[in-house]
């Protein structure tokens, strides 16, 4: 079953649990504000990663990715000038049905709007889930301790979480990677083969990195920001 969301296109990828500050500017997306605050919770609409275009300008969204995550409204402070900073996490991941914009399918929204059909999140092979959550933690703890002996943030994570799908998003939000490679893990069926995915992409990040003198940190608040 589909039902219709307002979509919000970014030039980064979101992940369920994930959270989202966004600095709300555009006249159309200062409605698209206003139109969830007027409405019931949970005041939500799909982000969804652009494959061509800019995230600004009226006609700057030319081709957007298949698959998007929800974004669940939980704080938004409206400024003197109309603009808003909100507070949004990551729920559902989504596939896009179809889009529609200004005028188009009897929808009036200055903003784009699609119709989405939400997607489950599933451990997947319980046997190869475990496996791979293993090698994906070590993996990861050497990734970022080459990280930081290249030059990029120092991190220090006591603990990593044992759970499949928690431990998948998490690896997936904190990679340095391009748009393709991180869209490519929010479409992956189950948390079995993210991390699968993801344990191959470590290990050919962390042959790439010891053959550099540096390298970009990454942002390990798990929270990509848009100023869109």
């Amino acid at each position: 079953m589909s039902l219709r969301l307002p979509l919000f296109p970014l030039g980064s990828v979101l992940y369920p649990g994930l959270v989202l500050p966004l600095h709300i500017f555009e006249e159309r997306y200062r409605q698209l504000v206003a139109d969830l605050l007027a409405g019931p919770e949970p005041r939500r609409f799909g982000v969804i990663a652009i494959r061509r275009g800019r995230e600004t300008g009226i006609d700057g969204v030319s081709a957007l990715y298949p698959v998007g995550c929800t974004a669940v409204l939980q704080q938004a402070e409206r400024q003197d000038d109309g603009r808003y900073d909100l507070v949004t996490v990551g729920a559902e991941r989504f596939r896009l049905l179809g889009r529609a914009g200004l005028g188009e399918c009897g929808d009036q929204n200055p903003y784009l709007s699609g119709d989405v059909e939400l997607l489950p999140d599933e451990v997947g092979d319980e046997a190869e889930a475990a496996v791979a959550l293993l090698a994906v933690q070590r993996a990861f703890r050497s990734y970022l301790g080459l990280l930081a002996d290249r030059g990029g943030a120092r991190i220090t994570i006591p603990e990593l979480p044992d759970e499949p799908m928690l431990m998948s998003y998490l690896v997936a939000a904190a990679v340095v990677a391009d748009l393709p490679e991180k869209q490519r893990l929010l479409a992956e069926p189950d948390a079995a083969r993210r991390l699968i995915a993801e344990r191959a992409l470590l290990s050919r990040e962390m042959q790439m990195l010891r053959s550099l003198t540096a390298t970009p940190a990454p942002d390990l608040r798990y929270a990509p920001y848009s100023q869109n």
